[in-house]
């Protein structure tokens, strides 16, 4: 005598929604965790408004001017008669290029006379930064 069975095999199938939930996740948390490593040798300042397109600088050497005229060499303080020959050291065997970011409070001949240092310590092309606006 053969039993037949009452239910019929189900086939198994691939769920899509979740997977799609899954690749979502995965695309947020890897968008985040680039723009978190993301980081420029300069602190925190005010910049001033500019539109601009985006550039990338291989070799970053970021001269930093505060709101009260102190002066940073990657995050480093610094005094203005020390920052061409530390600049040319680190300017050996780059592409030249020195990125100025100001507050938009600090003196203009403050941020000149970090520039004329920077390039008589042999700086070709300066970047300079400003906020989207």
């Amino acid at each position: 005598m053969k039993l037949h069975r009452s239910k019929k095999s189900k086939k198994g199938r691939i769920e899509i929604i979740p997977m799609i939930d899954v690749m979502f996740f995965l695309l947020a948390t890897f968008m985040l965790a680039s723009l978190s490593m993301q980081h420029l040798n300069g602190l925190a300042v005010d910049l001033t408004r500019g539109k601009a397109d985006h550039m990338q600088v291989e070799n970053q050497i970021t001269v930093t001017i505060s709101h009260d005229n102190l002066i940073f060499l990657n995050k480093e303080p610094i005094l203005l008669s020390e920052l061409k020959s530390r600049l040319q050291s680190m300017l050996r065997g780059s592409d030249k290029t020195v990125i100025i970011a100001s507050d938009k409070h600090a003196f203009q001949g403050v941020v000149m006379q970090s520039m004329l240092a920077a390039r008589e310590a042999g700086a070709e092309h300066f970047s300079i930064i400003a906020r989207k606006e």
